[in-house]
């Protein structure tokens, strides 16, 4: 059975972290297409293909900064979990914040990881290997429930 490659979602409004994360990416030749949006609205208006997004791919992973403008990555949390379409999509909490409160409220919505933003370029990487073999998961699923 051929591999099929997901999207991931990027939500993150720091340039500095979209930069790092997109080096990882490519240092690690992730091959999933990364999207990158800058807010909570923004994220909400292309996983609902909206205005501009119309066309988007539903991505098969997102990676989820908490800390934004407007509608924040917590409240996107909820929102995702409350719907029963976007539930489905597996969410990685990709963040500076080590609140207890952030951790448990993660768990409480079942997303599928809480990882602590990397201070280097290595650790980066390391991150995104955890999250290209989730990737890889989520299209084993995926294409054994068509079968």
């Amino acid at each position: 059975m051929a591999h099929q490659e997901i999207d991931i979602l990027l939500v993150e409004d720091d340039p500095g972290d979209v930069l790092l994360t997109r080096e990882a990416f490519a240092d690690h030749k992730v091959r999933n297409r990364l999207v990158v949006v800058g807010d909570g609205r923004q994220a909400l208006r292309y996983l609902r293909r909206e205005g501009p997004f119309e066309d988007a791919r539903p991505p098969g992973l997102i990676l989820l900064d908490l800390t934004l403008p407007g509608l924040d990555g917590r409240d996107l949390l909820t929102r995702l979990a409350d719907d029963p379409v976007l539930c489905a999509i597996p969410v990685v909490v990709l963040t500076n914040s080590l609140a207890e409160r952030d951790i448990l409220r993660a768990r409480q919505l079942r997303t599928a990881g809480y990882i602590v933003k990397p201070v280097d370029f290595h650790r980066l990487v390391e991150v995104v290997r955890e999250v290209e073999g989730l990737a890889m998961q989520v299209v084993r699923v995926s294409a054994g429930q068509r079968t």
